[in-house]
């Protein structure tokens, strides 16, 4: 997953969404825009024709997000697609007119994006990530899996822009279960390394890598980290494919598709003000076993029963 890192601005003088050009060279080639370059090539956008698709690709530098949000407003696009809460701030602070549809945003409504979840009533709606509430599940599964853990560390970004009930979340679910956490802002490669090896210097240990630009770009260094430590970690799904022993996150696969139907929607008529903000309704479970077994851990028989899957 690339959370915060691409956005594509489709820019129509009839109506018609063009994805060839798009699609042939979008960002890093990121699998996430698979089904939703599929699903723009069909028909009921395109119809035969092509105009403009403009984006541009951060490459998880957040310093560029301003100065793309702004040569993408700058073009007076019909819509933006921004991926990731990065960019949606980015590009709600250049206007307010155009339409915008997110994915991979967390919290709209925490973070000023939308008035409401069914009423969104500005230029902004999409498809949400995750809420805070998440993450008293992620506490819970630590539980589940080291029984031991009772400090965990909450890595974040110092660019991070972080939901504004976050933190409540975290102190009543942590409470709950016996549980203290701490958020550590790491800027690079020696900022990962010294958090994690802190926590390790006492016993009952735990590593939550909260989603940012970072965090995603150093998924490895921060994977490694952890194993090499000793230390249990979750995160989302792309760091458990990197050795992250245990993520709980959303099934993204219909994101990409949701995204287009909305932009075609709006480029027919349609206002982000009327068209609801979507939530997840599926999450799925990531256990790996190689990382558990690098750190001395037996997975519970009914944690692997609900694992959606399980990396050997």
């Amino acid at each position: 997953m690339a959370a915060g890192r691409a956005r594509a601005a489709a820019r129509t003088s009839s109506s018609h969404w063009r994805a060839k050009q798009f699609c042939r060279e979008r960002p890093g080639r990121s699998g996430k825009y698979d089904r939703l370059c599929a699903y723009a090539a069909e028909p009921r956008l395109g119809r035969g024709k092509e105009s403009p698709i403009d984006y541009r690709f951060a490459a998880g530098d957040p310093t560029l997000f301003k100065t793309y949000a702004a040569e993408l407003v700058g073009l007076s696009p019909d819509a933006i697609l921004a991926t990731g809460v990065p960019a949606v701030a980015a590009i709600q602070q250049q206007t307010r007119t155009i339409p915008i549809v997110f994915m991979f945003a967390y919290d709209p409504v925490g973070l000023g994006f939308v008035q409401s979840l069914a009423r969104p009533g500005g230029n902004i709606t999409g498809f949400s990530s995750w809420d805070p509430p998440l993450i008293g599940k992620w506490l819970q599964l630590f539980k589940e899996i080291a029984p031991g853990v009772t400090r965990v560390t909450g890595m974040i970004n110092p660019d991070s822009i972080l939901p504004p009930s976050l933190s409540r979340e975290i102190d009543s679910a942590a409470r709950s279960l016996g549980m203290t956490v701490t958020l550590a802002s790491v800027h690079d490669d020696a900022g990962i390394e010294e958090a994690v090896a802190t926590l390790a210097r006492e016993p009952g240990g735990g590593l939550m890598v909260l989603p940012g630009v970072l965090n995603n770009a150093r998924r490895g260094v921060i994977a490694a980290a952890a194993v090499r430590y000793g230390i249990p970690s979750i995160a989302w799904h792309t760091l458990s494919r990197a050795g992250v022993l245990l993520s709980y996150w959303l099934d993204q696969s219909k994101l990409p598709e949701g995204a287009a139907s909305y932009i075609d929607r709006i480029l027919k008529g349609a206002s982000p003000a009327d068209l609801p903000v979507q939530q997840p309704t599926k999450y799925s479970l990531v256990i790996n076993l190689k990382t558990a077994k690098a750190l001395g851990l037996t997975v519970p028989p009914s944690m692997l029963d609900l694992a959606d899957e399980v990396i050997e």
